[in-house]
């Protein structure tokens, strides 16, 4: 059972940290609707979620990556991508059989801000019309962190982004991930191993030990605080 409280505040990024087994990914569970808390509360932009289907989370606007990618790796980036927004479409069978009203607009509109902000912001135009399935493991990440965002989330759970990249893969999804801070204001929540890249991009750092919260404050904070150092960090601080 975890017994912890935290908030996640606009235009910023919140990161989750602590030891395998700490409970971070079953945070995320409980957030986005895999699983139900058996006790307490999730409230989100002034609603109780606690309980809600994952499909009704996503609708109130909670977008997510996963730890292992969940890609349908046979279709295309794009169409992976345009699948984040299906939330969003209104429109009647019928219309979208024939593509025209009120479809044609939504789709024309969901391809255009999805080809020329999103793509565009995460560099990965060269691959859209490739097939998911064939591309380098740290594409395939960009791709899913795409397909969250067509989501037009209020909030973004980042499961481990940089899990098996390179030293530059993961700088260059650091950079993504402030260039999606600034360019659409989404605040994040990351759960993340990588304690450089926590440290350097996190606002705020909630530190957890067999489900408990141990620290919460800013990197500086974190970094130099004795009983995170005890049970994690080690010598990261220095």
């Amino acid at each position: 059972m975890l017994d912890l409280s935290f908030d996640v505040r606009d235009g910023q990024i919140l990161s989750i940290i602590g030891p395998n087994g700490a409970g971070k990914t079953t945070i995320f569970n409980c957030i986005s609707g895999f699983y139900k808390p058996t006790q307490g509360n999730i409230v989100f932009d002034g609603q109780d979620i606690t309980g809600l289907k994952p499909f009704k989370i996503a609708e109130a606007g909670i977008g997510r990556t996963f730890q292992n990618l969940a890609l349908f790796k046979g279709m295309t980036v794009l169409d992976n991508i345009k699948l984040g927004a299906e939330i969003h479409l209104d429109y009647s069978v019928f219309s979208s059989l024939l593509f025209y009203g009120n479809a044609r607009r939504t789709e024309l509109g969901l391809r255009r801000e999805i080809e020329e902000k999103i793509i565009d912001l995460l560099e990965i135009e060269s691959i859209r019309h490739k097939v998911a399935g064939t591309l380098a493991y740290g594409l395939q990440k960009r791709v899913e962190l795409a397909r969250a965002l067509a989501m037009k989330p209020k909030l973004l759970l980042l499961d481990e982004p940089t899990a098996g990249m390179n030293a530059e893969e993961t700088n260059d999804m650091a950079r993504y991930i402030l260039d999606i801070l600034e360019e659409f204001g989404i605040p994040m929540v990351l759960i993340e191993h990588d304690m450089g890249m926590v440290m350097d991009i996190s606002d705020r750092i909630v530190v957890l030990d067999f489900g408990r919260i141990i620290a919460t404050g800013t990197p500086d904070v974190i970094k130099n605080h004795p009983e995170v150092i005890r049970a994690y960090l080690g010598n990261v601080g220095e």
